[in-house]
């Protein structure tokens, strides 16, 4: 049977634990704060209190030669490029790691990640999907520091690529949704060009989602 480790108990990674878990493949539990460990320790046996970044303590944990490790230390770049290192050091090979932001994933990815994953993007893409219907949405509270917007497109977007659009806001917002000629698409080309009536939809901290409807709400 293969074995599969998680690397951050946070929600995220506590939740992908478990659903391992519950799906009966073994699993090694791995986070630097002991309450985390103690949470996870009811449904998952091999749970460890270490540092990830110390490889030596990584090979003595069993985080060897594996075929599939999930990082989710997304908040700290420095803990998790140190532990995408140590985890190729000791020849594990499908490294899934978590990023919460484009820059973050890029690093990751360039450093070997097989996978990055952007939870918070990806939710919100579902929340989209739910609330974008006919109603006129300004602001939806995503988490404590991010927001989405969505608006019609204004004079300030319309005829700019989405490139162009995130580059207004120094690539802090990032369009996950725009609906054009009545279909919403969320698999969006950064070279698509905004047209007039297109509705956008934006996830992005909240202070920028703040600059962005204060622009739209100018033009409007």
């Amino acid at each position: 049977m293969k074995t599969y480790a998680v690397i951050g108990l946070g929600k995220f990674g506590h939740h992908i634990a478990k659903g391992l878990a519950d799906e009966g493949v073994d699993v090694i539990a791995i986070d630097n704060d002991e309450h985390k460990i103690q949470e996870i320790s009811e449904y998952i046996e091999d749970a460890i209190v270490l540092d990830s970044t110390d490889i030596k303590a990584l090979e003595e944990a069993g985080v060897v030669d594996l075929d599939t490790v999930i990082i989710s230390i997304g908040e700290s770049l420095e803990a998790s490029i140190l532990t995408l290192m140590a985890l190729k050091e000791l020849n594990n090979k499908n490294i899934i790691a978590k990023a919460m932001s484009l820059t973050h994933g890029e690093i990751l990815s360039r450093l070997g990640a097989f996978k990055i994953i952007y939870p918070e993007r990806d939710s919100a893409k579902k929340l989209v999907e739910n609330i974008v219907g006919d109603v006129s949405m300004d602001n939806v509270d995503f988490s404590t520091t991010n927001k989405i917007a969505k608006f019609e497109a204004t004079k300030s977007f319309i005829g700019k690529s989405v490139r162009e659009a995130e580059l207004m806001f120094d690539h802090e917002i990032h369009m996950i949704a725009c609906r054009t000629k009545g279909i919403w698409f969320f698999d969006i080309d950064k070279e698509y060009i905004i047209k007039e009536k297109d509705k956008l939809a934006f996830i992005g901290k909240n202070a920028f989602i703040g600059k962005l409807r204060n622009l739209t709400k100018k033009e409007e």
